[in-house]
Formats: structure tokens, C-alpha cells, sequence
């Protein structure tokens, strides 16, 4: 399992740092912003025609974004406990809700001037707000970034953050129904930024401010160093941030012109970068816990020298295709294998080699099972046991000499004594029918059963003059 797996910081976008292919990546994303808006900025006031349903895309569009990404940014913030994540999760709610509240109002889409009371400043006003909103959580959070002390996700206790989730929301919600008051009901307070379609002088004072926040919010995100990934993608999240503003408020001159449509795509398109990132985080970390899962099996169920299944995957093993093989009725064989004088194979040759041994043995076995509902499993020092399921008697003993003879094939050359005997083994092979056990039997007891019938045999092979198979007589039913 790689290093990385195992370390916090690698767990989330908000503490993982940000490395040379992701600075590229996000450069390159800048560069090509860049370069799209000069393009399009000598542009910006060309009038295009009115299309109205590309407000309720758009912006519908972006409140379902920012939910996911606030939602992704709260389970962030529910693992590591960071004030930093809680304010920029607030940051992405924020948008959403003000989103909501500027398409209500949007004159001409659901009503001649907006609903909720909206005049002809209401929309632009409340264009303002939010996108003179955003940068300051943004700015919180960059301040609040560097006093952050990280908790770990595994004593994380969620049952008490879960209240301060929910209080998030009902605060939330007080500054954007002030603010909405204030764009319908009181916007007699504020100056007119809007003439029809067109722009008013003091939209250059209005959105310039608003343009200077974004500025701030960058400016702090490249003083919060080290980077982190998160930090590098909200970076690249405020440059499309003020190319919006710029296109949208700033080189245009009014609604449905190029610089109108343009920033809003840049919009949109900077509310998704994180959730994209996000969203590949998760993916990522999706194929790190298959990764861990498959290295807490091998560790948990497979014997470390062989290879092969150990014995608590053999135990687990059993019990389930008894059962299994008690509602079908139909047989279940256990064969025992120990590898002859490996006490004399040890003392000549030494431990190393003796596990040498082992290994050898294990693999000539597990290569000499036929269906992949057979089961090899090390049940304790040279010995091991092979699990049949639905395998009658005459199945398994045959499996048993294939298994010998296996064997006695891979172990040509080697001697396990000074007497040069071969390396070889015994085994024990037991068939019983869960079906004919005595009901009165618990299923520990059962299972016991089928285990000591095989060790006889076993012991019987060996006290035979071992490298043979030996069968246990089938249990017939009491029943």
C-alpha cells in the first residue's frame, strides 16, 4: 500500500499540496482564460439578440453547482473540523441562494418586472451582491486558513458538528433576505445603476469595488502558502471571477450584449472548476479504499509466507459452505495435507529454506484446485487444508492424489532428510453430507466433525507410512 495512502494530508483537496503537474494544469487553465477574454473583450459591447431562456439555464446551472460543491466542502468540513472549509462551503451556499433570488427577479423571465416586488435596479443590484459576496468568504476563508488546526477524520465526532452545519444555513439566510430587501423594497437607498438595458455612471463605482474585492481574494490566496490544491483551483476559480465582472459589468455596456452572455459562461465555468476537482477527488480517493480494502484483505486473510488463504478465511470459509451445502443437500469434502518430515527438511537445510519449502508446496497445491469454489488455506505450520464444496467422496479422493502427485512433481531433486527421502505429503480426506448429521448437533459441533474425520484419516496416512491418501468412511445419515 503506497505511503501516501496512509498520510492525512493526502486525504483532501483542502490539505493536500498542490504539486508541479497541478500548478501546470491550473496555469494552463488561466492562460487559455486569459487569452479567451482578449479576445472578446474589443467585443464585449456588440448587441446580440435577447434569449431569454438562457437566464433560467444559466442560471439554474449554477445554483445546482454550487449545492453540490457546498455539500462536498461540508463533508470536508465535517472530517478534519476546519473554520476555513465552514466559511467557504457558506461562501458556495451564499451564491446558490442569491442565484435563486436574482433569477426570481430577472424582469421579463417569469414576470414583466420580476417577481418578489423586483423594479428595473433590483437584478443588477442584486448581480452586485453576490458577486461582491463571494470574494469576501473567499477572504475569510484565506485568513482563517493560516490559524487552521486540522483535526484528524478518524476522531472527527460528526454527531457534534451536524448542529453547526444546520445553523449555517438558517445564518445564511438572513444576509441574502436583507439583501434582497434591500434590492426591491428599499432600493430607493441605492443609486440608480441601471436605465433600461443600459448602464448608468455609477455602475463604474459600484462594480469597480466589487471588482477590487475579487482582487483582494486573490492577492490573500497567493500570500496563503504553502498552496493547497483547493487554494490553487480557487485561484483560478477568482481570475474567471473578475474576467466575469469585467465582461459582464465592466466592458459592456447592458444586458444581451456579447460581454453579458461571455461573463456569464465565465461564471458558470468558475463555480464548476471546484466541483470538478472535487469531484475527481472523490474518484480518487474512491480507488484508494478499493486499494486499502484489497490490502486489508490480503493482510486479514491471506497467510503472508504462501500466499494462500489463512485460517481464519479458512474458518470463515467452512461455515459458509455448510450451510450453503445443508440447504442444497449435497456434499461437502475437507482434505488435510502435511508435508512429510518437515521437522528433518528444516534441520537440514535451515529455516529459509523450509519456507522456501512452503511456498513451493503452496503454489503446487493452489495450481492443482480445478473450480474456483475450491479453497487452499495454510490451517497451521507444514499443514494445510483444501475446502471441496458439493465434492463427493470419490471426487475428493482423486483431488487427493492429484494433489500428492503434484506434489511429488515439483519436489524432484529435493530431499527432506539425511535418509534422501523426497519431499512429499499425506492426506486426510473426509466427506460428510450436512443432511445426515444428527440434528442435535450445533453447527460448531458439526463442523468439528468434519474437521476430525479428516485429521484421522490424516493420521492414518501417515501411520500408513506416509506420501499416500487416505479416506475417511462416509457418515451416513442417523436420520
Amino acid at each position: 500500500m503506497p505511503d501516501r495512502l496512509l498520510k492525512q494530508e493526502a486525504l483532501f483537496l483542502s490539505t493536500l499540496q498542490a504539486g508541479r503537474t497541478e500548478r501546470r494544469l491550473a496555469l494552463a487553465v488561466v492562460a487559455l482564460s486569459v487569452l479567451l477574454f482578449a479576445i472578446m473583450a474589443p467585443q464585449a459591447r456588440t448587441q446580440l439578440q435577447a434569449f431569454w431562456a438562457f437566464i433560467p439555464a444559466y442560471e439554474s446551472a449554477l445554483i445546482v453547482t454550487d449545492l453540490v460543491t457546498a455539500a462536498l466542502l461540508l463533508n470536508q468540513f465535517l472530517s478534519l473540523r476546519s473554520r476555513s472549509l465552514f466559511v467557504l462551503a457558506a461562501a458556495y451556499l451564499f451564491t446558490a441562494q442569491m442565484t435563486v433570488v436574482h433569477a426570481l427577479t430577472f424582469p421579463g423571465l417569469f414576470a414583466p418586472t420580476g417577481l418578489l416586488g423586483a423594479g428595473p435596479q433590483t437584478t443588477a443590484w442584486l448581480y452586485m451582491f453576490w458577486h461582491g459576496g463571494f470574494p469576501l468568504f473567499v477572504c475569510a476563508y484565506a485568513l482563517l486558513k493560516r490559524q487552521d488546526k486540522i483535526a484528524d477524520p478518524r476522531q472527527s465526532a460528526m454527531h457534534r458538528i451536524w448542529p453547526q452545519t444546520l445553523a449555517l444555513l438558517a445564518v445564511l439566510a438572513v444576509p441574502v433576505l436583507l439583501l434582497s430587501l434591500l434590492a426591491t423594497r428599499w432600493i430607493a437607498l441605492l443609486p440608480a445603476i441601471m436605465e433600461g438595458n443600459r448602464y448608468t455612471p455609477a455602475m463604474i463605482l459600484v462594480v469597480g469595488a466589487v471588482w477590487c474585492f475579487s482582487m483582494v481574494a486573490l492577492v490573500l490566496l497567493w500570500l496563503s502558502r504553502p498552496h493547497s490544491v483547493l487554494d490553487l483551483w480557487l485561484m483560478v476559480v477568482m481570475v474567471a471571477w473578475l474576467i466575469d465582472i469585467a465582461l459582464s459589468a465592466v466592458l459592456n455596456q447592458g444586458r444581451f450584449d456579447l460581454g453579458f452572455y461571455a461573463g456569464r459562461v465565465y461564471g458558470l465555468l468558475a463555480s464548476s472548476f471546484v466541483l470538478l476537482v472535487l469531484l475527481v477527488e472523490s474518484g480518487l480517493l474512491y480507488r484508494q479504499l478499493v486499494q486499502f480494502a484489497g490490502a486489508l484483505q490480503r493482510i486479514t486473510l491471506l497467510d503472508s509466507l504462501t500466499g494462500v488463504a489463512n485460517r481464519r478465511a479458512f474458518d470463515a470459509g467452512l461455515m459458509t459452505e455448510w450451510r450453503r451445502c445443508l440447504r442444497s443437500g449435497h456434499p461437502l469434502s475437507l482434505l488435510m495435507v502435511d508435508i512429510d518430515h518437515f521437522k528433518d527438511y528444516n534441520d537440514r537445510h535451515g529455516h529459509q529454506a523450509g519456507d522456501d519449502c512452503l511456498r513451493s508446496v503452496a503454489q503446487g497445491l493452489q495450481a492443482s484446485l480445478q473450480r474456483g469454489s475450491d479453497m487452499l488455506a495454510r490451517y497451521g505450520g507444514e499443514e494445510f487444508a483444501v475446502l471441496l464444496p458439493e465434492a463427493d467422496a470419490d471426487t475428493a479422493r482423486r483431488m487427493g492424489e492429484r494433489l500428492r502427485a503434484q506434489v511429488a512433481q515439483l519436489a524432484t531433486g529435493l530431499q527432506s532428510s539425511r535418509e534422501g527421502r523426497a519431499v512429499s505429503v499425506s492426506v486426510g480426506v473426509a466427506t460428510l453430507v450436512p443432511t445426515a448429521m444428527p440434528v442435535a448437533q450445533t453447527l460448531e459441533e458439526q463442523l468439528a466433525c468434519l474437521i476430525r474425520q479428516a485429521d484421522q484419516a490424516l493420521y492414518s496416512a501417515k501411520d500408513q507410512g506416509r506420501d499416500r491418501v487416505v479416506q475417511a468412511p462416509l457418515l451416513q445419515s442417523s436420520q
